[in-house]
């Protein structure tokens, strides 16, 4: 347990001050005025490469490195690119993964009360899992690696290590235990998702798969090809406990699912090494939106509770694990509610939503 926890604050680009501003009030109004979180707010992302040329300048990264916890909004504006035509606000997700090995992008997919999701039939309670995407390697380590030969040839390689694969499974398996399991069974599962019908590299991550399985008998397990998997997620999502997979697949069908409970703005994410944590929702920017006020907040609200959760357990006080657990349960109240925003088919604006929960938590506590 610390007296004081220091929490770099990145807010980023387009929505990413709203969204962050919101999620700040939430957990300084969950943990009340004796909070141990201090926020320090540092500069990164796209916008900050229009003024100053660099994306992520070095003392943001030294103090993300040092910090407790970092919290980020949302990165990248479109045609704010580098000569390669990258996006150069990405460069600060992209670094902290690879820098601080932030190997585990834990990404729950949950339909909530209140919240319509475009499959038929489904209701809340029905979808229920993780992805687990492996967030250090797999195709993405190759960004600024690649090779483009005289405008004709364009090559990224796709890297896999028994290391980087077996502890992100052994994630998964621990996660799968912690659960409750599967909405449609019960059974505690995990689904190991590739392509190792074609790539040597997908069939290595399935063979490293099946070692690490045998010391987790009390767990399912099962395979699916990413391309069938795209289509289980929308015929049978009550199927799934946790899936693990490899970077971009895992990148991919994280927002497919989100689109199944309600969208990007009810996608949170976990993103951490052995070290480090870092935490923002799955969605982008959405410049498109900035400014107007109605930028759904809730994907990163549910982070800074997964956030809390993550510096609770890490440091044993458990008084950031109940004020994680406070946030979850007023967060899900006010969606049942109605609270909803326009992404939701809603009305509710950020400050509303904002309040609401602030309100809800002050009259809990």
């Amino acid at each position: 347990m610390k007296d004081i926890y220091e929490i770099a604050v990145v807010h980023g680009d387009g929505i990413g001050p709203e969204v962050c501003a919101a999620t700040i009030e939430v957990v300084k109004a969950a943990l009340g005025p004796d909070s141990p979180l201090r926020f320090c707010e540092y500069p990164a992302g796209a916008e900050h490469f229009l003024k100053t040329g660099q994306s992520f300048p070095e003392p943001t990264f030294q103090a993300c490195r040092a910090a407790d916890a970092i919290l980020h909004g949302a990165g990248g504006l479109p045609g704010v690119v580098h000569p390669d035509g990258t996006e150069a606000g990405l460069d600060f997700t992209l670094k902290l993964r690879f820098e601080l090995d932030l190997y585990a992008n834990i990404r729950p997919i949950r339909l909530f009360e209140g919240v319509e999701s475009p499959l038929r039939g489904v209701k809340a309670g029905d979808i229920d899992y993780i992805i687990l995407r492996e967030n250090s390697e797999g195709l993405y380590a190759a960004r600024g690696s690649g090779a483009l030969l005289r405008g004709e040839v364009a090559v990224d390689t796709l890297v896999q290590t028994r290391t980087g694969i077996e502890r992100i499974v052994r994630k998964a398996f621990e996660l799968a235990r912690q659960s409750t399991g599967a909405p449609r069974d019960g059974v505690r599962r995990v689904t190991c998702c590739d392509k190792a019908n074609v790539l040597r590299s997908y069939a290595f991550f399935r063979s490293v798969f099946d070692e690490v399985a045998k010391d987790y008998p009390d767990v399912a397990t099962e395979y699916a090809l990413v391309d069938a998997m795209a289509m289980h997620l929308v015929l049978k999502p009550g199927h799934f406990n946790v899936i693990v997979s490899e970077n971009m697949f895992g990148d991919i069908l994280s927002d497919l699912a989100a689109a199944t409970v309600g969208g990007m703005g009810m996608a949170p994410s976990a993103e951490i090494g052995d070290a480090n944590g870092f935490f923002q929702a799955a969605h982008g920017s959405a410049p498109d939106i900035a400014g107007k006020g109605i930028a759904n907040p809730y994907g990163t609200i549910l982070s800074a509770a997964s956030m809390l959760d993550w510096l609770g357990h890490k440091h044993a006080d458990a008084k950031l694990n109940q004020a994680a657990e406070r946030i979850r349960s007023v967060t899900e109240a006010c969606l049942a509610g109605g609270l909803l925003s326009a992404d939701l088919k809603g009305s509710a604006s950020t400050r509303q939503i904002t309040h609401s929960v602030c309100d809800r938590l002050a009259a809990a506590a």
